[in-house]
């Protein structure tokens, strides 16, 4: 099973950033990049893969709205996994405009994390 090809799709706890601790450390950091769909924070990790966070606030909409940004957010970096930078924790914020469909914020988090990534570089 662990040779099957969508087990490296998989989003599994260790893509996670769950503990209050690992987001201040990325909100500490100070290095956000954005476009009319996400706000993206950024900070190096020492592990061999990106993880990610997701702050979905309430101005976004009712539970069910939220609940499905979160549901596309998660989907949309389980599938850009490989695309992402490596050694980087995320914490993604959606903005008004998140609804324009999964396409949209696959592009969105790949242009984004890879701006986030050269920013931390500098």
């Amino acid at each position: 099973m662990a040779d099957s090809p969508t087990s490296d799709q998989r989003f599994l706890a260790e893509h996670h950033l769950r503990s209050p601790v690992d987001f201040a450390r990325v909100y500490n950091r100070r290095c956000s990049v954005a476009d009319g769909r996400l706000v993206v924070y950024a900070c190096r990790n020492e592990l061999n893969h990106p993880r990610v966070g997701l702050s979905v606030s309430r101005k976004v909409g009712g539970a069910v709205v939220r609940n499905r940004c979160r549901r596309l957010l998660r989907e949309a970096f389980r599938l850009e996994r490989a695309n992402l930078p490596q050694h980087v924790d995320l914490v993604l914020i959606p903005r008004h405009a998140w609804n324009e469909g999964l396409a949209a914020l696959r592009r969105s988090l790949v242009d984004l994390a890879r701006r986030a990534a050269r920013k931390l570089d500098r």
